[in-house]
């Protein structure tokens, strides 16, 4: 399938079958998560892949009401790690040495004094772990359109709630569920706006 097809085929999917999910489409839908790029290559994005009937029943407990995320075959929890802040001169390095600063201005760059003259807060800390992983969610969604799979990203869950359950330690931010499953429904195009309406300028 082309990007473009799977871009426009893509719709949120909250009717599943009952087939189960091959453990390496799971694992494609990861791959494609891990290829994301991120900011300053700090990789933040962690996974948790539920699958048993019973913490699917009991994490849909922790949503508003979505029952269909206990009756999907799989729910990715989707989370930002927040101590992937502090691997950025590691991972910047890293970036130096495979040469992807080649031929630019960060070419003669050292990564401790980048890091060191981008200290942020917490707040800024958290959005942008956020956002990075928010990037690797978006190739799974669009990995599953490729493999045949229908997806849902949900974000109408108690975070802390979802941690509890899923023992997850504190410097972890739960970003998304990503339900997951062969889709049971064909949802028509959604309402969008016209490009011209998204279009600031051209300047």
């Amino acid at each position: 399938m082309e990007l473009r097809q799977a871009i426009e085929q893509r719709r949120s999917v909250r009717r599943f079958k009952a087939d189960p999910v091959p453990d390496e489409y799971i694992w494609a839908l990861l791959e494609a998560a891990r290829l994301a790029p991120s900011g300053s290559n700090i990789q933040p994005w962690r996974f948790v892949v539920v699958k048993s009937r019973e913490m699917r029943q009991k994490l849909s407990e922790c949503t508003f009401g979505l029952k269909f995320v206990a009756q999907a075959p799989v729910t990715i929890v989707c989370c930002a790690d927040m101590t992937a802040v502090e691997t950025r001169p590691q991972r910047m390095a890293e970036l130096w040495e495979a040469g992807a600063f080649a031929g630019t201005d960060l070419e003669n760059l050292n990564p401790a004094d980048f890091a060191q003259h981008r200290t942020m807060d917490e707040k800024t800390a958290r959005a942008y772990v956020s956002l990075n992983t928010a990037i690797a969610v978006e190739h799974m969604v669009l990995r599953a359109v490729d493999l045949g799979l229908g997806s849902c990203w949900v974000m109408m869950f108690r975070p802390q709630e979802v941690k509890e359950l899923l023992g997850l330690s504190d410097n972890l931010i739960v970003v998304a569920l990503l339900s997951v499953g062969f889709p049971d429904q064909s949802p028509p195009p959604r309402p969008r706006l016209k490009r011209e309406d998204i279009l600031l300028k051209w300047v």
